[in-house]
C-alpha cells in the first residue's frame, strides 16, 4: 500500500482493480461541474430578481402573476465568474438552508397560467423548479470533489495511507508475534516427534531384548 501511494500511476496489479483517471481530466471535469453550478444559480437568481421580486402591471403577462409580499432572498453562488471561491453575503441563502416555502402563494389557473390568489412571490410550479435546481447544484457542489477524488484515486491513496500509517505497524507487530508463536509451536512439535521416535526405538530394542532373553534362557539352564 505504501509503495502504491508513493507511485499511484505506475503499472501495478492494482490497475485492474482501481483504474485511475488522469489528474488533468478530473480537473477539467471539476471545472465543468463548477461552471454548471455557477450558471444554474445565476439563471435562478436572475429569475428571482427580475420576475418574482418585481411588481409588474397586469398587462405584463406572463411576467405578471399577481406576485406580492416580502422579497424572495436569492441563493448564494459559491463561485465567481472565473470559478474561484466566492463568500456568501448575509442576505443570501446557502444550499443547506435554502427554504422558500414561506414565499409560496396559492394559485388559480387563468388562461393556462398560474395566478397568485394570496400573498406570495413563488407559484408552486416555480417553487418546485427552484428546489430541483438547488438539489442539482447541491449535488454538484458537495459531491463533485468527492467523485473527482474517486476518479483520480486520491480518495484511495488517502485511505491506503491511513491504513498504512495506523494499521500496518500494529499488523506487523502482531504478525511477528504470531510468527514467533507458530515457530515455538513448530519447534515443540518437532522435538516431540524426535522424542517419540527415540522413545519408540528404545521401546522396540527393549522388547527385542526381552524376547532374546526368553529364547536363550532354557539353553543356559540345560547346560
Amino acid at each position: 500500500m505504501e509503495e502504491w501511494v508513493q507511485h499511484p500511476h505506475d503499472h501495478t496489479a492494482l490497475d485492474d482493480i482501481l483504474p485511475c483517471v488522469d489528474p488533468a481530466m478530473t480537473a477539467e471535469v471539476m471545472n465543468q461541474s463548477k461552471n454548471v453550478t455557477y450558471q444554474i444559480i445565476n439563471i435562478m437568481n436572475g429569475m428571482l430578481a427580475n420576475v418574482s421580486n418585481r411588481d409588474f402591471p397586469p398587462q405584463a403577462v406572463p411576467l405578471y402573476y399577481n406576485q406580492s409580499g416580502p422579497l424572495v432572498p436569492v441563493l448564494c453562488n459559491p463561485y465567481l465568474p472565473d470559478l474561484s471561491p466566492r463568500p456568501c453575503l448575509a442576505e443570501e441563502l446557502h444550499f443547506d438552508n435554502a427554504v422558500w416555502k414561506g414565499y409560496i402563494c396559492e394559485t388559480t389557473s387563468r388562461s393556462g397560467s398560474e395566478i397568485c390568489t394570496t400573498i406570495g412571490r413563488l407559484t408552486p410550479t416555480f417553487y418546485y423548479q427552484m428546489t430541483s435546481a438547488v438539489n442539482v447544484t447541491y449535488a454538484l457542489y458537495h459531491y463533485g470533489p468527492y467523485l473527482s477524488d474517486l476518479a483520480d484515486c486520491t480518495f484511495v491513496r488517502q485511505t491506503f495511507k491511513f491504513i498504512s500509517d495506523t494499521s500496518c505497524p500494529g499488523l506487523g507487530q502482531y504478525s511477528n508475534q504470531v510468527y514467533a508463536g507458530l515457530l515455538v509451536v513448530s519447534i515443540a512439535v518437532m522435538l516431540s516427534l524426535i522424542f517419540w521416535v527415540v522413545y519408540a526405538r528404545e521401546r522396540r530394542h527393549r522388547k527385542y531384548g526381552k524376547v532374546f532373553v526368553r529364547l536363550e534362557k532354557p539353553f543356559y539352564q540345560k547346560n
